[in-house]
């Protein structure tokens, strides 16, 4: 009963594999973005923002 041959669990169409890549790429330029936003302005702030009172 189990053969070797057929693939376990869900096959996914070449149409939702695409979708899952562009998916993913969409995501990971975001978070790029976010990551390089976030790098500006600790640069624009400088180091003061490390220096407040407590």
């Amino acid at each position: 009963m189990d053969d070797k041959n057929e693939p376990e669990g869900i096959v996914l169409t070449e149409a939702q594999l695409r979708s899952r890549r562009q998916r993913s790429i969409a995501i990971a330029l975001a978070l790029g973005v976010m990551v390089v936003l976030f790098f500006a302005v600790t640069l624009v702030k400088g180091p003061a923002v490390l220096v407040r009172p407590l």
